[in-house]
Parts: C-alpha cells; structure tokens; sequence
C-alpha cells in the first residue's frame, strides 16, 4: 500500500478496523500531515491544531500518539529512512564485486529516492536542522548505516587493490557531513528536481576521499 494510500481518512461511521489499524492509520495522517506543512511553511511556522486539521484527526488522537509538535515531525522525518537505505542496497548490490560502481549505484539512487520525495527533501534537509537538539541527536544516529556503508566500501576497494593506504578515520564522517550539507544547499536553491545530476560530482568527492593516502 503506498502512503498516500495510507493516508486516507477513515470511513465514517462502523469501519470494522481494528483499534491498531485506527491508530496507524491516524499516525501516518499526522505525520504526513506535518511534513507537509512543515515543508511549505517552515517548522516554526507549523503548529499542532493546523497538522490535526490537515489530517483530520481529532486533538485527542494527536496527543495520544506525540507528546508534541517536535515529536510528531521527528517521527515523520525518521519513518522512511529505512526504505531508502533499502533502496540504497537494492540498487548497490546490482554492482558485483566492484566497489566503485556499488558506490555509483548507490549513490544515485539515494538521490533519485530524495529527488522524487521534493517535500520530505525540504522537510528533512532544510528544516530539520532548525528543531532543537532531539532534532540534532536524530540526524546524528541517521548518519549511522551511512557510515557503516563507506567503511564497508573502503575495505573493499582495499581489498581489490591493497596498495591504497589505510582509511582515515575522520573520512566517512567527512564524506557524510560534507555531502548532507551539498544536497540541503540544493534543496534550499529549489534544485532539488535535479538532485540526480549531481550524482556524478559526489561520486568523484567519494572516491577521492576514500582513497586518498
């Protein structure tokens, strides 16, 4: 079921649903509720009776699934990232033993996957950043799988040619933090429609980083 799917309001009246089926449901509604809004305001912007309406929820549904407005937008900023790091390995394990084409692969389609989520791009790029230190301490732990993936690519170019020198341990977070704050520039320039054309400039960036002595 995709989420726009989801996101539908329930049916009026006796639906049957469960009570788990209610509340997801109602989840999913606020929280693309609030990253919309959020998206086309700004955080400080949005505010919690405005989400409950664009949901069509009632306040007592919000706050029984979010303490509050910070909450709610977290939530809906973490929910997808397990399928797009999926999508990252789907796309990557296409590249056999090469390291360099599972970088390129991955790589564009980690941006395709932003590229056609323009709203969730300008939520979380752009406006994360501007929610307070919970909103920090979760873009840190999002930045987790990101680095284990470069280390993993590391020791396999080494593997392939061993005379490259040891990774530096400041490269991948170099890589990640350098390259998060490249995409939310071109997310804030209104370039985010062609995020993948810049696929080729950040694989260069990687490789050189990776590799470097």
């Amino acid at each position: 079921m995709s989420r726009d799917e989801q996101a539908q309001p329930l049916p009026r009246g006796r639906h049957g649903l469960s009570p788990d089926a209610v509340r997801n449901s109602q989840r999913d509604r606020l929280v693309e509720a609030m990253l919309r809004l959020v998206a086309r305001r700004g955080y400080a912007a949005t505010n919690v009776p405005d989400v409950i309406a664009a949901a069509r929820v009632s306040r007592n549904a919000f706050y029984a699934q979010f303490a509050d407005k910070e909450a709610c937008f977290l939530a809906g900023c973490e929910r997808d990232l397990p399928e797009m790091i999926g999508s990252i390995h789907t796309a990557a394990s296409e590249a056999g033993d090469r390291w360099s084409e599972a970088l390129r692969l991955g790589l564009d389609a980690y941006l395709r996957w932003w590229q056609e989520r323009p709203e969730y791009a300008q939520a979380y790029f752009v406006e994360l950043p501007r929610a307070g230190q919970r909103a920090a301490e979760q873009r840190e732990a999002a930045y987790r799988p990101f680095l284990d993936m470069l280390g993993a690519l590391a020791a396999r170019a080494r593997l392939e040619d061993p005379a490259l020198p040891p990774l530096r341990a400041a490269v991948p977070r170099l890589i990640v933090y350098g390259s998060t704050e490249f995409i939310a520039a071109e997310v804030r320039e209104g370039r985010v429609a062609t995020l993948t054309a810049s696929a080729g400039d950040l694989f260069h960036y990687t490789v050189t980083l990776l590799t470097a002595s």
